[in-house]
């Protein structure tokens, strides 16, 4: 029987032992991840291209070293390994910006990864002796500085020795934890009485995971779908089907779900690690994020600090809450969100932003960069949020005038960098006078040759910290170029290049991803399986089609499982939110259907509208129609978390009088809130949800027409609906509750609607105005 193991690659476990001194964002990592994405391959082809026969590249390397029940493999590749007269060399090769002549003598923690390759290919080849290169290239001049050293056997072994055993102490310690977490699993049950269809979901996750396939689920609210997804995945993960589960979700509300389901397991005895990662802006502590020594004192030698915070937090904590991390943050004086960071490394799960797995500028590399995968198991809570979060994840766009204010910053300073503004401006410039409203590009390669050399030589000013004057702004400037460079290596089918106008009189490039489907299987294959469930992900095709690109995945439909008698559905079919009929008539007439609705029983309602100009102007008019003993709240634009929650507040008080709240359809009170029984009692909805009429849903429509025909439906209907769907869901969250649902459109009661609506929904009723309180009556009276 194979031994079990645990693998680290040779760049982490050097970055992770030998890694020191302080974080500095002015010439940080992130600056050193730009120049590898942006030339360090193109170089290391090129070099290894020029170097003869003597010279084999790319060659895989793996030491084994027993640690009792395991194994620790470490392994990597090797750029490059020379064979000719004299001892063998271990090429390792390194892109720069940084001036070849400034250095002395090789970086030590790239000396100490080419000195594992080392190592472990004279140990494979039997080699007494052996050479470490160690080859610089500038990556825009393509100068080459080289530094050699010859290393016995012996010594490398002895070095490589303290390295692994230093690694060993976490491993140990990582193996002993999973031996607990495993038993503990055995050992769980499911902790409540199956509802009707929950049983049948559970087993669909654990099949989903056991064939290494993705699932979609289509659970309506009371399924309890947050522990029927996350138990059968634990329990998976404890019988070594994945090896780290990544709990996804779109808003920190979903994550305090998540949060509740892992301490009700942990109630009935389960054993598990897990994080909750939070945004950096909400964990520094500092009053401006600055991260550097001079400004941030935990920025200060951070390095030197936090591998011993990590160590003992988690042998003391099985929860990396916010609080939690930020008290032990303080205790250490390091780094919150980094330390975050790094406890996840070990933890068995980890709870976030979709932005962790998917997002090509913000994914945790540790876990889903360049050549790294693993048995991950992705749980993606309420993924019909995921496909406009990932078209924008994996878009990018620039404006010109941002060339022009940089290029007036920079001209006292440096002539280089403004002639390379100056080139950029001019091509976008040619762009703008040929552009009436918007214009479709078929080739921008001329302008990505331009914005190359900008970074390239922003790059080298930020290295040398040449213009410290305008530091900040040149390094903000260049990260927003470096991603539109890193969509640009992305643009194929799915992609559309565009330049227009803004309504700020700015002009902007856009390279817009209409399809994200192949971009996120990208990450979801470096895992073992996917589940995507959310109370409204229908129609499930659409969502197959965009988010995985694979209509054979697997699918689920869970029934709901409260009682339908509960809840009246109605649909007025005398009203409409159509653009040619807004109007104060019809204005009026969706008022009067919401007086109607409110005045057959007193209580807690919310009334939903595409826009908050329609709101106010039907809000208006309810005012000069309600009773005296009706109140009103009206959502406004940028309500903060404390606004929010007053606003929640005033439904969860007792109270004898009626409250209805005006809201945007798709904002921040449609999904993700949670009122029970008299809290809630009706949500009327006003129009189909339809995104407006502008610039990206016509090019998705185009662009959709011309692959299947379903322009339209992708680009308005589908998104429309599940706004409607999710406000809807705002009534009826437990099995106690009782409540009316009003759709106030009578495009509702056409087929293309009709065929979007939830099995759920096939019982409704067609009402008027006339009618409409008469039928909303006869429901509370049964």
């Amino acid at each position: 029987m194979d031994r079990k193991q645990q693998k680290v690659s040779v760049r982490n476990l050097v970055e992770f032992l030998l890694r020191e001194g302080n974080i500095d964002s002015r010439r940080g990592t992130r600056l050193a991840d730009r120049e590898a994405m942006l030339a360090g391959g193109r170089i290391h082809r090129k070099i290894q291209g020029r170097m003869g026969s003597d010279y084999q590249a790319e060659v895989p390397l793996k030491k084994v070293i027993s640690r009792g029940e395991y194994e620790l493999v470490v392994e990597g590749r090797a750029d490059g390994i020379i064979r000719g007269f004299g001892p063998v060399v271990i090429d390792e090769i390194k892109g720069v910006y940084r001036e070849l002549d400034t250095y002395e003598e090789p970086e030590r923690l790239h000396l100490a990864q080419a000195k594992c390759y080392a190592c472990m290919y004279a140990e494979e080849q039997g080699l007494e002796q052996i050479g470490v290169q160690l080859t610089y290239v500038h990556l825009e001049t393509e100068q080459i500085r080289r530094f050699r050293e010859t290393y016995s056997l012996r010594e490398l072994s002895l070095w490589m020795q303290e390295l692994t055993e230093e690694y060993g102490k976490w491993t140990d310690f990582s193996w002993e934890w999973q031996k607990q977490r495993d038993a503990s699993v055995r050992e769980l049950e499911f902790p409540f009485p199956y509802r009707e269809g929950q049983r049948e979901l559970a087993v669909s996750v654990y099949r989903t995971i056991n064939r290494k396939k993705r699932l979609f689920i289509q659970a309506p609210t009371g399924v309890g779908k947050t522990i029927s997804v996350l138990f059968p995945a634990v329990k998976a993960m404890g019988e070594g089907l994945g090896e780290k589960l990544f709990y996804l979700t779109a808003k920190t509300v979903a994550a305090q779900a998540a949060r509740d389901a892992f301490d009700v397991l942990t109630r009935q005895g389960l054993r598990i690690k897990r994080v909750y990662l939070t945004a950096k802006e909400k964990l520094c502590p500092m009053e401006v994020m600055d991260c550097n020594p001079q400004s941030c004192p935990r920025a200060c030698g951070h390095y030197d600090r936090i591998n011993e915070a990590v160590f003992t937090f988690l042998q003391e904590f099985d929860d990396g809450t916010r609080e939690q991390l930020l008290f032990w943050a303080e205790r250490f004086s390091v780094c919150p969100f980094e330390f975050a960071l790094d406890v996840s490394s070990w933890t068995d799960a980890v709870v976030g932003d979709y932005n962790y797995a998917f997002s090509p500028t913000a994914r945790l590399k540790r876990f889903f960069g360049e050549g790294v995968k693993g048995g991950y198991l992705f749980l993606i809570d309420e993924a019909h949020n995921l496909v406009e979060r990932a078209r924008e994840m994996f878009s990018a766009q620039l404006c010109k005038e941002d060339f022009l204010e940089m290029k007036k910053k920079a001209k006292p300073y440096s002539r280089r960098l403004v002639r390379e503004l100056e080139r950029c401006n001019k091509y976008l410039l040619v762009k703008k006078r040929s552009c009436e409203e918007y214009e479709l590009q078929t080739d921008i390669s001329e302008f990505l040759l331009d914005l190359l050399r900008l970074s390239g030589v922003i790059r080298q000013l930020l290295e040398e910290d040449a213009i410290p004057e305008i530091a900040e702004e040149l390094r903000d400037f260049y990260f927003q170029i470096g991603q539109f460079l890193d969509v640009s290596e992305r643009v194929d089918e799915h992609y559309v290049t565009y330049t227009w106008h803004g309504e700020d009189r700015r002009f902007y490039i856009r390279q817009f991803c209409i399809d994200p489907a192949r971009n996120l299987r990208e990450c979801l294959d470096k895992g073992n399986s996917a589940v995507f469930f959310s109370a409204t992900l229908l129609p499930v095709n659409y969502y197959k089609e965009l988010l995985s690109g694979e209509t054979d995945d697997y699918g689920v439909y869970a029934r709901s499982p409260f009682d339908a008698g509960k809840r009246s559905l109605l649909i007025g079919r005398d009203v409409s939110s159509r653009y040619t009929r807004r109007n104060e008539a019809e204005f009026a007439r969706t008022a009067e259907y919401i007086r109607k609705i409110v005045n057959a029983r007193q209580g807690n309602y919310l009334v939903f509208f595409p826009s908050y100009q329609y709101m106010q102007q039907v809000y208006e008019q309810f005012l000069m129609r309600k009773r005296a003993s009706v109140s009103c709240l009206l959502q406004t634009g940028n309500m903060n978390e404390e606004k929010r929650e007053a606003f929640l507040d005033r439904f969860r008080e007792k109270s004898k009088d009626t409250l209805v709240g005006f809201c945007v359809m798709g904002g921040i009170f449609s999904e993700g809130i949670d009122l029970k029984e008299d809290q809630l009692i009706g949500a009327i909805v006003v129009g189909t949800g339809l995104p407006m009429v502008c610039r990206e849903r016509e090019i998705l429509r185009n662009y959709y027409d011309e692959k299947n025909g379903s322009g339209f439906e992708f680009a308005y209907l589908y998104p429309g609906m599940n706004k409607v769907q999710q406000a809807a869901g705002r009534v009826i969250r437990t099995e106690k509750d009782r409540g009316v649902i009003a759709l106030l459109d009578e495009r509702f009661l056409t087929r293309s609607y009709l065929g979007t609506f939830p099995v759920e929904w096939q019982d409704y009723q067609v009402c008027t105005l006339d009618t409409v309180e008469g039928f909303v009556r006869r429901f509370w009276e049964t």
